[in-house]
């Protein structure tokens, strides 16, 4: 699914640091880079990464997110890269015997900018790829974050855990309405113009003798005027229905063209 739109800056409040220890492979390290910019995130902290920093395979697997690897820092441990953060989130997908409050990533986000408003850094910890942050590393944390999944299978891979942890991040912001229409598509047709179609068509219905019986036809009128609302369509919509009923009567000429919007 791609849907980047490199002309636009959207402004964003300062996002937590997504620390990575231990990390294995450089194409995941790549992927986390190309997840954290898909949700506005840019700060990215390495533990003791074990294949080495830079990593060639981690710049092929970015996508585009290079400009999070060319500012990564590198640091020899969780206790380094933490040192600057007041709060800290720990990813885990199991309980560790600890007394911590647990929490998902929607509470997570939430959490994480009201600390952000109130001025505190904050940082979400992921572990290596093979079996997670150990107890040592999440008793660095304020809090850990487990991402409600099947039980039966709640393995994820390292991008996958921070693109689902980011995104609930980056949607405690965003203000895309639920539900709109697609304005490049073109205008939605007036009122006027669905009125006019809906007459053109009634009245060739009705030479055909399809709005019958009379008494029926008032009803049947409706729900194909309420057929079309449902559609909402555009005014280049509406001129190929005009262009449908040209053709059906097998009219030639100047009409006919109209067919194309």
């Amino acid at each position: 699914m791609s849907g980047t739109d490199r002309s636009r800056k959207t402004a964003l409040p300062p996002g937590p640091v997504v620390i990575l220890v231990r990390p294995q492979l450089g194409e995941n390290i790549g992927m986390v880079a190309r997840a954290m910019l898909n949700c506005g995130l840019s700060e990215l902290r390495l533990v003791r990464p074990r294949d080495g920093w830079p990593s060639a395979t981690a710049e092929a697997a970015a996508s585009g997110a290079l400009s999070v690897l060319e500012s990564a820092q590198l640091f020899a441990s969780t206790e380094a890269a933490i040192a600057d953060l007041q709060r800290v989130y720990a990813t885990t997908a199991r309980t560790r015997g600890m007394v911590k409050p647990i929490v998902t990533p929607n509470q997570a986000a939430l959490e994480l900018r009201h600390e952000a408003a109130a001025g505190r850094r904050t940082g979400l910890m992921f572990g290596p790829e093979r079996s997670g942050l150990v107890n040592d590393d999440i008793a660095l944390a304020d809090t850990a974050v487990t991402v409600p999944l099947n039980p039966a299978f709640a393995s994820l891979n390292l991008a996958q855990a921070v693109l689902l942890v980011g995104h609930a991040w980056f949607l405690a912001h965003d203000e895309t309405p639920p539900r709109r229409l697609d304005t490049n598509a073109g205008a939605p047709a007036s009122k006027a113009e669905l009125v006019n179609f809906f007459e053109r068509l009634e009245a060739e219905l009705d030479e055909t003798g399809f709005l019958f019986p009379p008494e029926k036809r008032p009803s049947m009128v409706r729900n194909l005027r309420n057929m079309f609302q449902r559609m909402v369509p555009t005014e280049s919509e509406v001129n190929t229905l005009h262009g449908v009923i040209v053709a059906l009567r097998g009219k030639k000429g100047k009409g006919a063209k109209r067919s194309g919007g």
